[in-house]
């Protein structure tokens, strides 16, 4: 297993596009910690964002886990670049004259997968853990310790977008493509929802239903919007005679779902691969 790591990592180590976006992501992550620092003057009122408790535990896990999420993006171009440059640089056909099996090579990439996410669970725990302490009102180890689900969460839907992405690599063969790819596979979820909500199924919860199974889907599901949890905001909402009754939860069958969308993404990209004449 390391001697395949080992193979991956020298890999990234020489891409210096790779090693830039890397760096992107993490450092905009940090940037995170600049929205304790945003304030609103309107005339006589100051408003600091940091005050609001976002950065309350455990809220701070959620809304973290939530943020980080949506800048994965950064990494998902590195793990489509990745696989392209297999292709573009010959590597892969070198790889497999060496010696390594088409099995190995995608363990390779997986535990590839799984180290950029692990890399950035961790990371994005110690960011959170320092602006909670700094920031938040309750510090009870209890409190400080709960709702460690949507960091799972967080690890989970990384490695499931992540592997995604390699089966797309691995399809398309050239990054843009791909990345494109990517596009119009959620915009084909949003279209057949759309569909279902509003023509076929008009007033049920069959649409819903249907669009949980769907990969992107299911991995936005895992962490689900955080902004409706703020009592201001719902304050807000009393006051406008408006309520929210959505569970903000790490739904179990959701995790299952995106389980195994991830194992089919792997065992797709294998097939892939298996079959595919180099």
């Amino acid at each position: 297993m390391l001697r395949l790591l080992n193979i991956e990592l020298q890999k990234i180590r020489y891409n210096k596009a790779a090693k830039a976006i890397t760096i992107v992501y993490f450092v905009l992550i940090t940037f995170i910690a600049l929205i304790a620092s945003i304030e609103f003057d309107f005339g006589s009122v100051n408003f600091r964002v940091a005050d609001q408790g976002i950065f309350n535990f455990p809220f701070i896990w959620h809304f973290n886990s939530f943020m980080g999420a949506t800048l994965k993006i950064f990494l998902a171009i590195v793990i489509v670049s990745m696989m392209a440059n297999e292709y573009s640089y010959r590597t892969l056909k070198q790889n497999l004259i060496d010696g390594l099996s088409k099995k190995e090579f995608i363990i390779s990439k997986f535990l590839t997968v799984v180290l950029f996410a692990v890399i950035s669970t961790v990371f994005l725990f110690v960011v959170s853990m320092i602006l909670g302490l700094s920031f938040s009102d309750y510090t009870e180890i209890g409190i400080i310790f709960s709702n460690l689900e949507y960091i799972l969460a967080y690890f989970i839907k990384l490695v499931a977008f992540f592997s995604f992405c390699l089966f797309l690599g691995i399809l398309v063969k050239r990054s843009a493509f791909a990345l494109g790819f990517l596009i119009i596979w959620q915009i084909v979820e949003k279209i057949i929802y759309s569909l279902l909500k509003w023509e076929f199924f008009k007033g049920t919860d069959v649409a819903e239903n249907v669009a949980m199974f769907f990969p992107l889907e299911a991995m936005a599901n895992l962490i689900k919007e955080p902004f409706t949890r703020l009592g201001a905001v719902q304050s807000a909402a009393n006051q406008l005679g408006e309520s929210f009754t959505k569970t903000y939860d790490v739904e179990w069958h959701t995790v299952l779902i995106t389980l195994v969308w991830t194992a089919l993404f792997i065992y797709w990209s294998y097939v892939i691969l298996k079959r595919r004449d180099l």
